[in-house]
């Protein structure tokens, strides 16, 4: 038998150790681990050790010959977050065996009855919300968070909410779990309520895809969580406030025909059927996932004078009625091509908005104006930032910025 042998225990105490592990607990010569746990053996005769310094006793301890049997207690698993970590710095794995309890995010999602062979952990304890940020800005679920005193769940769920997420979760909060006093609660993210939790909870997030309250909907600006997006990447969709800058250039009117090429989740071309209910919106989108998914964000907002074409512009346009306004959100490289082909349909008064965030974009564009000068272009760029809470903080968080180019025929142009 090792020397040091770390035992896991979880709030059940001495009751949920299996036998083995009591018989050598019963052998220890020396007994450490923090108050709470060395209580659990109140009529052990061993000597005791606290936490204090204890990796570096233990490192003297196992220099000097035949060193006696000592067991550390721990919670949980030692080695998930735990301390076998720092020993493991100190002291050569073939001085040490590890027993590991039940972690407590494997009891949480036991209690909350969610697989979680896909999870992600990230430890907020003493640690910035940083992991935690990247993982649900991709919409990964489910996420299991370690939290400390200042990253409480109401904090958590309140950070969350800030991020202005294109994804939706579902909190859990799961205290003192093992224990007499084990409690596990679910909420949406907007019903965390304040006040004191335990100080031994683990956090679980899992996305979900709530369907939304069409009444409750503003009619201009949908927020970005409303949409279905792409699982893999949540966040590539037109962000809201750009989106709202698009409707503006593109200055709707009743009954006309808009084309939206590039239209990735279907958010503007939403948007516009929308606003213009007797209007026609013709999404156009290269990819088939990409294609399916407006399809689904249009039976999602009721917008029937929405139809959806799959294929790459300008080949797919040529059939297609013509607009009155056109919005290129995504060209794939065939931008000189698709404007070309735009401006010979496009309708008398018409409008051209493209968005872009390249120079490379920008350049192409500006060198099809200099072959076209009876366009007029006028460009704007958004850059924009918004509040986000950092525990009882808040600070300022960029977004890419993105161009707008307004594009419609000069004064006696043809």
């Amino acid at each position: 038998m090792t020397p040091i042998q770390v035992v896991g225990v979880g709030l059940d105490g001495a009751a949920g150790l299996a036998p083995m592990v009591l018989s050598i607990i019963q052998q220890a010569q020396i007994l450490a681990g923090s108050d709470r746990l060395l209580q659990q053996f109140p009529d052990h005769p061993a000597q005791r050790w606290t936490l204090k310094d204890l990796p570096q006793r233990l490192q003297q301890h196992v220099a000097q010959p035949d060193p006696a049997l000592v067991v550390v207690l721990t919670s949980g698993d030692p080695l998930f977050f735990g301390l076998g970590r720092q020993l493991l710095q100190v002291i050569a794995p073939e001085w040490l065996t590890f027993h590991p309890h039940v972690s407590s995010v494997q009891l949480a999602f036991s209690r909350a009855k969610l697989p979680w062979q896909d999870a992600t952990v990230v430890s907020a304890h003493g640690r910035s919300l940083d992991r935690l940020a990247a993982a649900v800005k991709k919409g990964i679920s489910p996420i299991a968070v370690l939290t400390d005193p200042e990253n409480t769940p109401t904090a958590i769920a309140r950070w969350l909410q800030s991020l202005g997420l294109p994804t939706h979760y579902r909190l859990w909060v799961c205290e003192n779990l093992g224990g007499a006093d084990e409690q596990v609660r679910q909420f949406a993210l907007s019903e965390v309520p304040s006040g004191v939790w335990s100080g031994l909870n683990v956090v679980i997030l899992q996305r979900c895809d709530a369907p939304p309250e069409l009444s409750r909907i503003p009619l201009l600006g949908i927020p970005d969580a409303v949409f279905l997006s792409f699982r893999d990447r949540p966040g590539l969709m037109t962000k809201r406030a750009v989106r709202v800058q698009i409707l503006a250039e593109l200055a709707l009117q009743p009954h006309q025909v808009i084309w939206d090429i590039g239209a990735g989740t279907g958010s503007v071309s939403v948007e516009i059927a929308r606003l213009v209910p007797t209007g026609q919106v013709w999404a156009i989108e290269c990819t088939t996932a990409g294609a399916e998914l407006i399809r689904q964000n249009a039976a999602r907002f009721q917008t029937p004078n929405l139809q959806v074409i799959t294929g790459s512009a300008p080949t797919v346009l040529t059939d297609l009625p013509a607009p009155d306004r056109i919005f290129i959100g995504g060209s794939h490289g065939q931008l000189t091509a698709i404007l070309t082909h735009c401006c010979g349909q496009l309708r008398d008064a018409g409008v051209i908005v493209i968005a872009f965030a390249t120079l490379e974009n920008q350049a192409e564009l500006a060198q099809w104006q200099r072959d076209h000068p009876d366009w007029t272009v006028t460009y704007q760029q958004l850059a924009l930032t918004r509040s986000v809470a950092v525990g009882s903080f808040t600070r300022w968080d960029p977004l890419n910025p993105v161009i707008l180019a307004t594009l419609q025929r000069s004064a006696g142009g043809q």
